[in-house]
Parts: C-alpha cells; sequence; structure tokens
C-alpha cells in the first residue's frame, strides 16, 4: 500500500509539469501566430504606401478588379445551369418523340390527295403556269391558179380582216408582201392601205416558175404596218407549200394570220464611190470605183453587177447614168466616172442615189441594194457628203453598206 502510494506521488508531480509544459507551449505558439500575422500587416502595409498612388485610387482598383472577379464567376454559374436546362430539354425531346411510322402515312395520304402535283413535282407555291392564249392576229383571203401555158403562178391578194391595232389610234396601216421561199428573188407588195384593220387589195401578182419546180417552193404572204418614220412592223404570216396546193382549178380561202417570222437582216454588200464638187463649174463628179461581197442573185451563186446613179430634188428624178455590166462576180470593179450639172445654190438641195442591180436577160433587173448622199442622208451618207462640200475641188472617196432598196424608197418619199 505504501509502496502504490508513492508511486502514485510521484507520478503526480510528473503530469502537472507535463500539463503545464503544454500549456507554455500553446501560449508560445498562439504568441507566436499573432506576431507572424502582426509582422505581415506590416510588411503589406509598408509596400502600400511605397506604391506612389492616392488611397481613393488604391480603392478604385481593388473595387474594379472584386468587380470582374464577381461577373467571371457570374457567367461561369449562368453557362451551367444553361446547360442543365438543355438536357433536361433533350430528355423531355426524347419522351415526346413523334413516330416516324405516323408521319410517313401522313405523306402517303397527302400525297394521293395531290396526285397531280406529286406527278409534276410541283409544290403548292409553285403551281403550273396557265397556257397562254394565242394571240389573235387577223386573217388574210388569197386565191392561187397556175398558168400551164405560160409556166405561171398568180397569187391573188383579196383582202385581211380583224388586224390588231399597231398605231397609237387604234389602227393599222396595213400592206402585204408576196414572194416565193427559198429564193426570195422576187418580192410582191400591194398598196398601202391607210388606217384601217380590215382592208381590202384585190390585186395580183405573178411569178414565172416552171410547173416542175413549183412542188419545192413556198409561198409567203405577209402583212406588215407601214410606219413612215421607221422600220415596217410585220403583223403576221401565212406560208403555203406549193406541193399541198391542188392546181387543177383555182383555190380561194381564208387563213389565220400567224406570228411573223423574224427577217435577218440581209448583208448585201458595200460599194465605194467618190464625190467631187467643183462649186465654181457647178459640176458634181460621182465615180464608182468597186463593190464587194454582193447578194447572190442567180443560181449559179453569182450575180451580173451593175450601178446606176441617180440624182434627184424634190423626189424627182433629174439625171439618170449607169455603168458598165460586169458578169459572174461579187466583187465587181469599175472606176468609171460621172458628171452632173449642178449650180451652187441648188448642191444643198439635191441627192445622189447609188443602186447596184443584178442584170437578167429574160426578166426585170433586180435591185441588189441601194444607198443615197445629199440631203436628208444620214450617218456615213451625211459625213461622204459634208466632206466633200468642206474639200471643193477635191474628189473624196468612201465605202457604203448597201440598204434594201424599200427601206432607202421610203426615206427618200418621205423627205421631199
Amino acid at each position: 500500500m505504501a509502496e502504490s502510494r508513492r508511486e502514485a506521488l510521484a507520478a503526480a508531480p510528473m503530469s502537472t509539469t507535463a500539463s503545464t509544459v503544454g500549456a507554455n507551449a500553446t501560449d508560445i505558439s498562439g504568441t507566436g501566430s499573432s506576431e507572424d500575422f502582426s509582422k505581415l500587416k506590416d510588411k503589406f502595409m509598408n509596400e502600400l504606401n511605397k506604391i506612389p498612388l492616392p488611397n481613393w485610387a488604391i480603392v478604385s482598383i481593388a473595387f474594379v478588379a472584386v468587380v470582374l472577379v464577381l461577373s467571371c464567376c457570374f457567367c461561369i454559374c449562368k453557362k451551367w445551369i444553361f446547360k442543365k436546362k438543355n438536357k433536361k430539354k433533350g430528355k423531355d425531346k426524347g419522351k415526346n418523340a413523334i413516330n416516324m411510322m405516323d408521319v410517313n402515312d401522313g405523306a402517303k395520304t397527302e400525297a394521293l390527295k395531290d396526285e397531280d402535283d406529286a406527278e409534276t413535282g410541283l409544290t403548292d407555291t409553285e403551281k403550273e403556269p396557265e397556257p397562254k392564249e394565242e394571240e389573235k392576229l387577223g386573217k388574210l383571203q388569197f386565191s392561187l391558179d397556175y398558168n400551164f401555158p405560160e409556166n405561171t403562178l398568180i397569187v391573188g391578194i383579196i383582202q385581211a380582216a380583224d388586224l390588231p391595232a399597231m398605231d397609237m389610234g387604234g389602227t393599222s396601216d396595213p400592206y402585204v408582201k408576196v414572194y416565193l421561199l427559198p429564193d426570195k428573188k422576187k418580192k410582191f407588195e400591194t398598196k398601202v392601205h391607210r388606217k384601217t384593220l380590215n382592208p381590202t387589195f384585190n390585186e395580183q401578182f405573178q411569178f414565172k416558175v416552171p410547173y416542175v419546180e413549183l412542188g419545192g417552193k413556198t409561198l409567203m404572204m405577209t402583212v406588215y404596218d407601214f410606219d413612215r418614220f421607221s422600220k415596217h412592223d410585220a403583223i403576221g404570216d401565212v406560208k403555203l407549200p406549193m406541193n399541198k396546193i391542188d392546181f387543177s382549178h383555182v383555190t380561194e380561202e381564208w387563213r389565220d394570220l400567224v406570228s411573223a417570222e423574224k427577217e435577218e437582216q440581209e448583208k448585201l454588200g458595200d460599194i465605194c464611190f467618190s464625190l467631187r464638187y467643183v462649186p465654181t463649174a457647178g459640176k458634181l463628179t460621182v465615180v464608182i470605183l468597186e463593190a464587194k461581197n454582193l447578194k447572190k442573185m442567180d443560181v449559179g451563186g453569182l450575180s451580173d453587177p451593175y450601178v446606176k446613179i441617180h440624182l434627184m430634188q424634190n423626189g424627182k428624178r433629174l439625171k439618170k447614168k449607169k455603168t458598165t455590166i460586169k458578169k459572174n462576180t461579187l466583187n465587181p470593179y469599175y472606176n468609171e466616172s460621172f458628171s452632173f450639172e449642178v449650180p451652187f445654190e441648188q448642191i444643198q438641195k439635191v441627192q445622189v442615189v447609188v443602186t447596184v442591180l443584178d442584170y437578167d436577160k429574160i426578166g426585170k433587173n433586180d435591185a441588189i441594194g441601194k444607198v443615197f448622199v445629199g440631203l436628208n442622208s444620214s450617218g456615213t451618207e451625211l459625213r461622204h457628203w459634208s466632206d466633200m462640200l468642206a474639200n471643193p475641188r477635191r474628189p473624196i472617196a468612201q465605202w457604203h453598206v448597201l440598204k434594201v432598196e424599200e427601206e432607202v424608197d421610203a426615206q427618200l418619199s418621205t423627205k421631199k
């Protein structure tokens, strides 16, 4: 007992010491940490004091930094929440998914409803356009006969009816042009009937064609609207293959006009001539030099061209001269000179008309093309005439493009 007591007593002071030591240790560590914090604080404040900025600026910078950090945190949180919502929506879509079999069945029923659209491949917005009604161009009455002893086709243009109005006043000035394809060598025209949509022509035209060749021809009858100041407009035409016509009797019938085929402007060729005027003598000299690339007028693919020169004033032919005929050529060379007496006071009032023709032994000589210089001419022709007047006594040569005879005649008749 005594021994145990001793042991207890010995142990007691030891534990007391231990606890005291622990308490001391705690005190030491606590004081140490507070000292460290105060040192750090002092160091930070010293460093702050070293910065060459006022206190309010430092506070502002700190505030901005805090705001930026908070904004970044807000954006990250928002993005994360948005992602979560999308995932949820995806799940809902999966729950309410549409059955593709139902879609297919629906499409089948729609296809049966719109069979016409399915066949043509058109959608609701692309409906098939309705066919346009053919424009009514009126009709033409004509007659056809063949004179066997004289090998002549006789074409009668009787009348036209219900023509469309081509002029501003609600009328037209119609006439008919008649020719045979494919050669177009001979063209005939009726008289122009003013301001009418139902003209009566009663005119006949004859084509010398052997009966054996007639089957390969096509008769063209084109109705035009005459225009005094510009190109004549084609209203419509009637095309008749001659191999489908019975010439054992006279044919007389009405045909509807169809939209006229656009005639391409034929290249008729070019001609070169010089002009010279001597004011003191009142002498105008025209030298026909040459022509090139003339239109083929003969069956053999050539022509027999010659040139006719008319001096005109107020629509009247004052003088007429012509060159020699050049056989079988489309590029004739002439170099032939012709003189006309024109007083100085009249030179501004005259016109020189130059026509290239194809010589024909049997029938009429056909005009290949035409051009005129002088009063009321225009373009190249006017420049040539002006150059001649500006350079008295000096010959001025120039090339000119040949034009259709009817076109030039219309210009001459309207500018008297």
